[in-house]
Formats: C-alpha cells, structure tokens, sequence
C-alpha cells in the first residue's frame, strides 16, 4: 500500500480559533481520513497562538500551527489581521513544506501531494512550485489548489497559479463561475467522516438532545463565520419575524470569533429576541452541549 505523503494548506483548522466556517471541520476531518489511510498527513493552518506549534492528534498526523506570533496580537479569529498572515504564511510555508516534507519524501522515492485551499495559500502554492522548480524536483511533487466559493478570487494571480497547479473546486456552479475567469477545474465534491453516517447517536441521545432545545418551533440552526457577506443579520430578522408572527422560533447558531458576531447580537436585542452565548468545551462526549443548551434561555 502507499505511504504517499499529504501536505494540507489551510487558514482554518482544527482550532477553535481556526474555525469560522465549514472549511476548518472540512481540512481537519480530510487530514485525519488520510492519516487513518496510511498517509503521513501534515495540515498547517493558522492556529491558535496559545497552543503548540506542533502536535499529533493521531498516529500519522501533524497540526502545525502557523502565523502564531502574528495571532497573539489578533485575538479575534483566524481572519483578524488577515492580509499580514497571508503575507506571513506565503514568505514562511513554501520552504517549510519544500526542505522538510518534499526532501526527505524524494530520498525516500515517494511523491508528496500538496492540497491547498481557498485564495489566502495561492500565494504560497505558486511559491512552492517555483522553490520545486529550481531544485528540479518538480517531478516529486503533486500540487493542487481548491476553492470552496468565489471569495477573495480578485486577490488570485490566476496564470501563475495555473501554470503551478492543477485547479480543483467543489461543485459543477464553481466550475462553472472560474470559467468566467479563464480557468477550467476539476470537479471533486466535498465528502464527510464515515463515522457520521456508520454511528448515528443513540435514540436516548436523540431525545435528550432535543428536550434540551425546548420546545421552540421551528428549530432554525445557522453555522458560519460572523462575516456580513454570511447574511446574519437577515438571518436573525427573519427569526423576530417569526416570532411577531405568533411563533415561538429557536435559533441555534455557530459563529466565529469575529467581531460582527457584537453587530448580530446587539440587532437580535433590539429585535427583541432573547439572547445567551454559550460555549462548549471540545469533547467527544454529547453531555457538556447538552448541559450548555440546558441552562440557554435565548431566543
């Protein structure tokens, strides 16, 4: 079997601090599904400055925290004080990624994949490819580069990162809109972990999970980071709405650490909805969400 080197090139990860969106659950369950496979899997993400620049969550994989002397001044999230850890990640991962990873993988006679997601590791891809190019180890290395959805593509240097890459994204409309732009990429659809859909919770935490919500209905849930290009704002209008129009609506949301994330509060108040932030610690265990959604009282 192949023991192919993966190298992952992400903002978002498994951090807390990392997570704004569906990208950093997607990279952070993609790198672990490898690792399981027998890929030697390093994801580098912009993590949280006040965790380990390296760790091992399993046999196989790495967590590489990058841009943390960056971060610990940004205290807001993986996007807060994006365009100096774009510059910072670009200047720093490529040689990173060449000397440490492709190097020893080329003396070991495998080919290292380098997966690189969103605009914001355009930069450092193309830098890669060019650091790959005057070793003449070219050859000794796979590159892709993803995109999820059209953010940021204004920022992308289009012709150099196709002549550095092969283009893939998640859906036949991006394919569609990055055609508009010159470029024709490949079509992989994102997946999730076999183990959401070969361990369903059990019945007992099924009921438990929902006496913990209440009884609110409809039961509306939004996940995303607190960006107003996310439509939070009119997401939590339309819940007040219901709410006028004699319901009792129940909006579940997980946000960032952004700081819109103050705008949408301070606009459910003046709606009139009831509000309450809670946090949940990271567990694998169902009881600490349900403990948490127990004592919510919000709207």
């Amino acid at each position: 079997m192949s023991t192919r080197p993966y190298v992952i090139l992400s903002f978002e990860g498994p951090d807390r601090y990392a997570q704004a969106g569906g990208l950093g659950v997607r990279v952070t369950g993609l790198a672990a599904a490898l690792a399981e496979g027998g890929h030697p899997t390093s994801l580098i993400f912009v993590g949280d400055p006040s965790l380990p620049g390296s760790e091992s969550p399993q046999p196989g994989l790495t967590w590489r925290r990058w841009c943390q002397w960056i971060s610990q001044y940004h205290p807001h999230g993986v996007y807060d004080g994006e365009d100096g850890k774009v510059s910072d990640y670009a200047s720093s991962v490529p040689r990173f990624v060449v000397e440490e990873i492709v190097a020893p993988a080329r003396a070991a006679g495998e080919r290292v994949v380098v997966l690189a997601e969103e605009w914001h590791t355009a930069l450092a891809l193309i830098a890669i490819d060019a650091l790959l190019r005057e070793r003449s180890w070219r050859d000794d290395a796979t590159l892709l580069w993803n995109a999820n959805n059209t953010f940021g593509f204004e920022r992308i240097d289009w012709q150099a990162l196709q002549r550095a890459a092969t283009l893939t994204t998640v859906s036949k409309y991006m394919k569609h809109a990055m055609w508009t732009l010159g470029v024709n990429p490949m079509v992989i659809p994102n997946g999730i972990p076999a183990a959401l859909v070969e361990d369903p919770p059990a019945k007992g935490e099924v009921r438990a999970l929902r006496a913990a919500l209440g009884d609110g209905a409809p039961l509306l849930a939004k996940v995303g980071r607190f960006d107003p290009d996310k439509r939070w704002i009119q997401a939590v209008e339309a819940t007040a709405a219901l709410k006028q129009w004699g319901m009792r609506p129940r909006l579940v949301v997980r946000g960032g650490m952004e700081p819109h994330g103050r705008d949408v509060f301070a606009r459910a108040l003046e709606l009139g909805l009831q509000v309450e932030d809670v946090t949940v610690e990271r567990s694998e265990e169902i009881e600490p969400l349900l403990a948490a959604l127990a004592c919510a009282r919000g709207e």
